[in-house]
């Protein structure tokens, strides 16, 4: 082989290499980008869960899902990792539910893919709930649907001045799913079926007041409560309690204001008391007040279907264990995928968020 022919050897061979490291720097960056959708770090005596993907309210994706349920188990073996945090990246949610699009789109492409991410997600509901490490939820911003999900089946929650709480699932077409069957109905009166069929918004100190969150901070002293409670040295449960109830103590934001909906309790309560979704419509139309008829209003732009199925889960729920709930909200949400009314209703409402 002559000079010439080795020359362009060698050039062949340096552009087969620059392609090669251009190839591998792609795969990982593509790895990077999935892995960084949430990340999973111990710090201090915790383990910290971020969820990573703010310019989408960190909605919940399935390799979100099963990173975190891998890495929870993890660290409940841990004898190093004595408490579990969450939290979201960013100022404006915790967690803005599943990711819909990507679930509807799924309804016509990979009907495995609805399997399994419902199947992980409540799951990971489930793994929160009987969790052997104290768990954490820092529920500051935007918390709805699947953000409920990792949320309020720990032992704390925490939210902010900034919190919003809602479950808007009628609004779509689906129902208050991720374990909404097991704790709405089991809060204070007919509170939790008001807010499952209205998707009504609780705000602020309203979260904490409801009983979705056990405590409230101000948002500007989140970040101490995180460092304080990171800085525990072996903490127990008590020990992560007290910490959190001395900033709740300090937090004075909203606290002469009484709750949002507590001139309506007794009529909300009379309300959705009803058995069927009728005699709860029939009871607003009766009642005929201006906060009756504004629900009334919101009630009648829902799906129909999703109202009924809401009610029933509901009400079946409320005597269940949560393992028994997500089972029967998992057959729920199968049959919901081959529906109508939940394409159409993301379809129609794209700025509604789960």
């Amino acid at each position: 082989m002559g000079q010439q022919g080795l020359c362009r050897l060698m050039l062949r061979f340096n552009l087969y290499k620059r392609t090669n490291i251009i190839l591998q720097h792609l795969k990982m960056s593509q790895r990077t980008d999935a892995a960084a959708e949430v990340l999973l770090e111990r710090k201090g005596c915790a383990g910290v869960i971020t969820l990573n993907r703010p310019r989408f309210l960190n909605t919940l994706t399935l390799n979100m899902v099963q990173q975190v349920y891998a890495q929870l188990k993890k660290w409940e073996q841990d004898p190093e990792t004595f408490l579990i945090i969450i939290k979201g990246a960013g100022e404006k949610a915790f967690c803005a539910g599943g990711d819909i699009r990507a679930v509807s789109e799924a309804r016509n492409t990979n009907q495995e893919m609805l399997r399994v991410f419902f199947r992980d997600e409540y799951i990971l509901n489930n793994a929160i709930d009987s969790c052997q490490k104290p768990y954490i939820a820092l529920i500051h911003g935007i918390t709805m649907g699947g953000g409920a999900g990792v949320s309020v089946h720990g032992h704390f929650r925490v939210a902010t001045e900034k919190s919003v709480f809602a479950m808007p699932e009628t609004a779509i077409g689906l129902f208050p799913d991720v374990g909404g069957g097991y704790f709405l109905p089991r809060l204070q009166g007919k509170l939790g079926y008001f807010l499952a069929l209205t998707g009504f918004r609780l705000k602020g100190r309203d979260v904490y007041t409801a009983g979705i969150a056990t405590h409230f901070v101000d948002f500007e002293k989140l970040g101490m409560l995180e460092e304080d409670l990171l800085a525990l040295k072996s903490p127990s449960k008590e020990n992560i309690a007290d910490v959190l109830e001395t900033y709740h103590a300090k937090s004075k934001i909203g606290q002469d204001k009484p709750f949002v909906l507590e001139e309506h309790m007794d009529k909300i309560n009379s309300w959705f008391s009803a058995n069927t979704v009728e005699q709860i419509v029939d009871n607003l139309q009766q009642d005929g007040s201006s906060f009756a008829l504004e629900q009334l209003k919101v009630i009648n732009k829902m799906s129909p279907t999703s109202l009924k199925i809401t009610l029933r889960q509901l009400m079946e729920g409320s005597s269940k264990t949560l393992p028994e709930v997500l089972t029967m909200e998992y057959r729920l949400s199968q049959a919901c995928m081959k529906g109508h009314d939940f394409g159409e209703g993301v379809r129609a409402d794209t700025k509604t968020i789960r």
